[in-house]
């Protein structure tokens, strides 16, 4: 931070001086740096990926660094000759020497080595500064804040203002090496091949599903839909919680800690309250239904079965924001919150339609406002490089076909949905309607329906109606819906040979 003296000059004698902060800044190495670029343009190449004309303090360095960026992209000389009739009525250039300034800055340059560096210098300091104006806006923000603005408003923008500022130059850094781009693919294999399951994302805990995505993969959408009943959240709650439980780290020789299996979990849960997730999780663990959970009719045994397993939950690395009808925003500044301070694997929401939108989408529409959604939740998950998995409502249509399998048309506002998710996947039932068209008994068409029950009982489909890696097709698991649980299905081809 440098230190400036503020005088008030009258005939010879200047009055007491009087200490006072400025912003941080370095003229000189703006200088040095405009100069490099003045005498040898390649100086410009090495700083144009990071640095903008804003991130100069001088405002005259600024104007001098865009003329010269935009005449070296357009294939031109620039240097004091060329600028000069750029800035031949710059009063502010003027004020400072106007052609002659721009001939010092060339002739005090320094070798082009040191282009990078200088550039890195301004680069710094202008982030220093953006800081310092945030600080500033969350100060008087707190002190003059609309009536309708809340403390909470102010915590969330303060938070997406520095997440912003602290992941600035992360990402669209331009163009990379495609040998770089093999790194990592290669490294992408290699974790792969050394993983257990050969999965090249995140293992779901069920080994047919797994087989046809690979895992979850790191910066996808994936969408889980179905009606309601169908065990959407049960199976979104099931992934979630093997991912929290295989969570597991290594440290890195740098001394940073690296997950090598599962991930930190958050789950948003828009629809159901943190303790109604929370129920049907121990429930699942403890096998024991969790409508008997809730209306205390349980054994002494199943009891002590209860403490042990909740005991063993407290420790996954497993978070839930239970707060009803958020913003994608919202949502946004609290997931990139959690990635800083906890870190983050898996990203849950349950459920799509219950987000909102900005005020300005809305007002045009519900169809206009999903599309925002979606494409805020694709941009998050590259932007924290985790898989969000949000699950979705579908259309009353599937209930008036005759095959009530579900289709990519039967997405609410399908439009948006499947046009920015990776992979899109239904859940089906068969069992849930079936049910519902039971014959009278002791006919022969109740025979008949009790022997398709028989087929169908337990059984739960996953339909990959979309994948941008991979092959679509179906996925038959297990379902127990007392328990809310899903397992991988062990069918007659995966039990060993029998003998009389």
């Amino acid at each position: 931070m440098e230190t400036a003296t503020l005088k008030t000059i009258g005939g010879d004698q200047a009055d007491t001086a009087e200490d006072y902060r400025t912003a941080p800044h370095n003229i000189e190495a703006e200088q040095a740096l405009l100069g490099a670029i003045l005498v040898n343009n390649e100086a410009c190449d090495r700083v144009s990926a990071f640095l903008v004309p804003e991130h100069f303090f001088e405002p005259v360095h600024a104007n001098i660094y865009e003329a010269a960026s935009t005449l070296i992209r357009a294939g031109k000389l620039a240097d004091p000759v060329t600028l000069n009739t750029y800035f031949e009525r710059n009063a502010m250039l003027s004020e400072i020497g106007g052609a002659a300034y721009l001939a010092r800055l060339a002739a005090s340059a320094t070798t082009i080595i040191n282009a990078e560096a200088y550039g890195r210098t301004i680069y710094d300091l202008a982030i220093r500064r953006r800081l310092i104006d945030i600080g500033t806006d969350i100060v008087n923000g707190a002190f003059d804040a609309p009536v309708d603005l809340t403390p909470r408003d102010l915590i969330e923008t303060a938070e997406q203002g520095l997440y912003e500022l602290a992941e600035t130059g992360k990402y669209g850094q331009g163009f990379q090496a495609f040998g770089q781009a093999l790194t990592e693919a290669i490294d992408m294999a290699a974790n792969a091949y050394e993983r257990d399951g050969g999965l090249s994302g995140i293992s779901s805990g069920l080994t047919d599903l797994d087989g046809r995505l690979g895992g979850l993969q790191a910066s996808d959408l994936l969408i889980l839909a179905g009606r309601p009943s169908m065990g959407k959240t049960a199976l979104a709650t099931n992934v979630a919680y093997q991912v929290a439980r295989n969570y597991r780290t290594e440290q890195q020789p740098d001394g940073s800690e690296k997950a090598v299996d599962g991930g930190v979990v958050a789950f948003f849960s828009l629809e159901m309250s943190a303790e109604q997730l929370a129920t049907r999780i121990i429930s699942e663990q403890a096998e024991i239904s969790s409508e008997r959970i809730r209306r205390g009719k349980i054994t002494e045994e199943e009891f002590h079965r209860l403490v042990a397993v909740s005991q063993e939950l407290q420790s996954l690395p497993f978070y839930i924001d239970d707060t009803g009808g958020i913003t994608i925003a919202q949502l946004a500044a609290r997931a990139r919150r959690l990635k800083r301070q906890r870190g983050l694997g898996l990203m849950v929401v349950d459920y799509l339609q219950l987000l909102t939108g900005s005020s300005r989408r809305s007002s045009e529409g519900r169809v206009q406002e999903v599309s925002e959604i979606t494409t805020g939740l694709k941009a998050l998950a590259k932007e924290l490089n985790v898989p969000i998995l949000a699950l979705s409502q579908l259309s009353r249509q599937v209930e008036q076909r005759d095959d009530k399998r579900p289709q990519l048309a039967d997405l609410r506002e399908s439009g948006s949905i499947e046009q920015d998710a990776d992979v899109v996947m239904f859940i089906f039932r068969e069992e849930y309607y079936l049910q519902r068209r039971q014959p009278r008994e002791n006919t022969p068409e109740f025979f008949e329906w009790q022997e398709q029950m028989e087929k169908v009982t337990g059984i739960a489909e996953v339909i990959i109606g979309k994948q941008r890696h991979g092959p679509t097709g179906t996925v038959p698991l297990q379902f127990d819906a007392n328990l809310t649980k899903f397992q991988n299905l062990i069918r007659d081809d995966y039990l060993p040979e029998q003998f009389d």
